[in-house]
C-alpha cells in the first residue's frame, strides 16, 4: 500500500478538481470504567511492579519518515511539531515571517514551522474525505475544525477529535495563531484508522474527546521513576476511553485498537502489556536520546515494530523520552487510495471522484476556505444540530 504526504494529498485533490471541471500495573481502585471517565479528570497514581524477564520483542526497527509509517488497520500517521512565532490581527504569523516560503504549499519547516496549505493562518483549509476516520491528538496549542456537516470546533490542550469521514465530509482544519505577544507552539498527531468495506459509505460522524474525559495514568517505575501514559483509545488496568464514533473499526470489541502516548523519565522503565495474538503493534520513538525496547538500543525518530502479543520492556535513555504507540487487528482488505479518498477498488475511487463533483460532500457552508472561530481561546465544539458543548 502506497501512503503519501498531506501535501501529495491536497495536490491531488487540486489536480482532481481540474478533472472534474472539463485524502504491569495496578490501577487505583474505583477509577475503571466509562462513567469514571466522564466524571472526573482521569489520572491514575501508581508503583509498578518489580519488571518480568526482558523478552526480544522488535520485529524491525527504521528510521522515521514523514508521513510516519504505518500498517494495517492505520493508513498513516502526521506529527506536526511547529513554533509558530506571535501573531497578527488575521491570527497568522505575519508578512515578513512569510518572506521565502512557498505559500499555499508550505512545508519547509523554516524557523521551526510551516504554513502547510494556509496563506494568512497556517493549516489546512478546506478539503474532502472518504471512506476512513481521522484521529486529531492535539498536544500543544488551538485547532480550529469547520466542515460541510455545519459542525465547528476549537480545541487543543490534550483533546481529541475523531472524524468518520464515511460517504464523504469535507472540513478545514486550521491553526490561528491567537497570541499577539508571545509564541503560538503547536504540535499535534493526526492518523488515520481505515474502515472496513461495509462501513466505507456510512453518514460522516463528529466526536469530541475532551482532555479531561482521556485516561492519564502517572505511574512510578521500580526506582520512583515516572512514566505518564494517555490512552485515547483502548483499555489499559482496567480503565476505558470514551467510546469511538459507532462506525469506527475502533468501536469492535474485537479490533484491539489502541492509540497511546507514553512518556518517560529519564532512565525510567515501563512495561507494555500483551496485546491480541495477530494485532499489529508499532511504536514511534520521536522524542529523547535513547530507548530500549525489550532487549534493543533503538535510536531517536525510529519506527519498531514489536510482537503484539507478548510484553514489551521499554527503558529510557540518558533523557525523558517520549513514544506513540499505535496497534489494531488488521482489516486484512484490498486498499485503494488517492490521496484523501481510501476505497477498496478502483472502480470505486472513480465512482468518488465522480460523486465529489456531483455533490461536493454536502457542499461548504463557510463564508471562506480556512475559516478561524475568533479571538477567544475558551474550547467549544458545535455540532452538525447547532448544539453547544464545552469541556468540563
Amino acid at each position: 500500500m502506497k501512503v503519501v504526504t498531506r501535501r501529495k494529498a491536497l495536490e491531488q485533490l487540486q489536480q482532481l478538481a481540474v478533472a472534474a471541471t472539463a485524502l504491569a500495573c495496578t490501577p487505583r481502585a474505583g477509577a475503571q470504567g466509562k462513567a469514571a471517565a466522564k466524571e472526573t479528570p482521569m489520572k491514575t497514581q501508581t508503583s509498578m511492579t518489580a519488571q518480568a524477564p526482558v523478552l526480544d520483542t522488535v520485529l524491525r526497527v527504521e528510521p522515521l519518515r514523514t508521513p510516519w509509517q504505518t500498517m494495517d488497520p492505520f493508513l498513516f500517521c502526521m506529527h506536526h511539531d511547529d513554533a509558530y512565532p506571535a501573531g497578527n490581527a488575521q491570527f497568522g504569523p505575519g508578512e515578513a515571517a512569510l518572506a521565502g516560503r512557498n505559500i499555499g504549499a508550505d512545508f519547509s519547516g523554516l524557523s521551526g514551522w510551516s504554513m502547510y496549505h494556509g496563506d494568512v493562518v497556517p493549516g489546512f483549509p478546506q478539503h474532502p474525505h472518504r471512506g476512513f476516520e481521522t484521529v486529531t491528538v492535539v498536544r500543544k496549542g488551538l485547532l480550529d475544525h469547520s466542515d460541510s456537516l455545519g459542525a465547528a470546533a476549537r480545541y487543543g490542550q490534550g483533546d481529541v477529535q475523531w472524524l468518520t469521514a464515511g460517504g464523504g465530509i469535507q472540513h478545514a482544519e486550521m491553526f490561528p495563531l491567537l497570541n499577539q505577544d508571545t509564541d503560538n507552539p503547536c504540535e499535534l498527531f493526526q492518523i488515520w484508522l481505515n474502515l472496513p468495506a461495509r462501513d466505507k459509505m456510512v453518514a460522516a460522524h463528529f466526536s469530541m474527546l475532551w482532555a479531561g474525559t482521556i485516561p492519564r495514568h502517572d505511574l512510578r517505575d521500580a526506582a520512583g521513576r515516572a512514566v505518564h501514559v494517555a490512552t485515547i483509545a483502548g483499555t489499559l488496568h482496567g480503565r476505558t476511553p470514551p467510546e469511538p464514533p459507532p462506525h469506527s473499526w475502533a468501536a469492535r470489541p474485537d479490533s484491539d485498537v489502541a492509540i497511546w502516548t507514553v512518556k518517560l523519565a529519564a532512565g525510567a522503565t515501563w512495561t507494555l502489556p500483551p496485546a491480541q495474538t495477530g494485532s499489529n503493534r508499532n511504536l514511534y520513538f520521536f522524542r529523547g536520546s535513547g530507548l530500549t525496547v525489550g532487549t534493543r538500543a533503538v535510536p531517536k525518530n525510529s519506527l519498531v515494530v514489536v510482537q503484539a502479543d507478548a510484553p514489551t520492556v521499554l527503558v529510557a535513555g540518558a533523557e525523558e523520552s517520549e513514544v506513540l504507540v499505535l496497534q489494531g487487528r488488521p482489516i486484512g482488505e484490498p486498499v485503494a487510495q488517492y490521496g484523501p479518498f481510501v476505497m477498496n477498488t478502483r472502480q470505486e475511487l472513480q465512482q468518488t471522484f465522480e460523486d465529489f463533483r456531483r455533490t461536493g460532500f454536502g457542499g461548504w457552508p463557510w463564508p471562506g476556505l480556512g475559516p478561524v472561530h475568533g479571538a477567544q481561546p475558551e474550547r467549544f465544539a458545535r455540532r452538525p444540530d447547532g448544539t453547544l458543548e464545552k469541556p468540563a
